[in-house]
């Protein structure tokens, strides 16, 4: 896969159909299977954060261009208007579109999104999420060795597996932990993991639970490391 940043909020990448397949997809997928082609697109997406820093966050504005050998993706990180009235697209270092919703792109957005209302909820922090994230690790090893150094007996933590990859899900309360506790926890966790933009809503939904409670506490005592 070939990958170019644009600009903070921009990143394009090319990907051939041969890689695709080698990911467990095929063309149909792509084009008439909606949940296959949703898994792929999180799947490079949570590739590029790892590669590029690209955090994606909010509604994205996707442009997909079919090739004879695969698919160019450009990807744009696009904010939601105060008024919900339009969606604000940088396109260079001090430039912004501005796109009027209109009653079709509305339903597309409420299809991917949720409603807008949700979504100034959202921005205006109306509506609170737990402080939480998501650990992605390749090797189960990774996450024996994380056990026998951490044990977060007051975070919120659980252990899933999704394509073939392990989720380390956490969750603070910001009264028990402060900011200063909870960046070492993560310090620690980013040793053996990376972050994840997978949520764990979806994780939850296509994927399996190793262990939902304390989890790492549960490898600690089941796993001895390895000498």
């Amino acid at each position: 896969m070939d990958i170019e940043r644009i600009n903070e909020h921009t990143v394009k990448f090319y990907i051939s159909y041969m890689d695709i397949e080698k990911r467990g997809f095929d063309q149909d997928d792509l084009w008439y299977n909606r949940e296959k082609s949703e898994q792929l697109f999180w799947e490079i997406m949570d590739d590029l954060s790892l590669e590029e820093e690209f955090m994606p966050e909010g509604p994205l504005w996707v442009q997909v261009q079919a090739l004879e050998e695969g698919i160019e993706v450009v990807v744009t990180q696009a904010q939601l208007s105060k008024d919900g009235q339009k969606l604000e697209l940088p396109v260079g270092t001090d430039k912004v579109i501005d796109v009027p919703i209109d009653e079709r792109m509305e339903a597309l957005f409420e299809q991917h999104f949720g409603t807008l209302d949700e979504e100034l909820a959202k921005v205006s922090n109306v509506q609170e999420e737990p402080y939480s994230f998501v650990y992605r690790f390749d090797d189960i090893e990774h996450i024996i060795s994380l056990s026998h150094r951490l044990e977060l007996e007051s975070v919120i933590n659980s252990l899933h597996v999704f394509e073939k990859r392990y989720y380390l899900y956490v969750e603070f309360d910001e009264e028990l932990h402060g900011e200063e506790d909870i960046d070492g926890i993560l310090s620690v966790i980013s040793e053996y993991g990376s972050e994840s933009t997978i949520t764990i809503h979806r994780i939850e939904e296509y994927g399996k639970v190793i262990a939902l409670d304390n989890a790492l506490h549960v490898f600690q005592k089941s796993f001895s490391l390895r000498s």
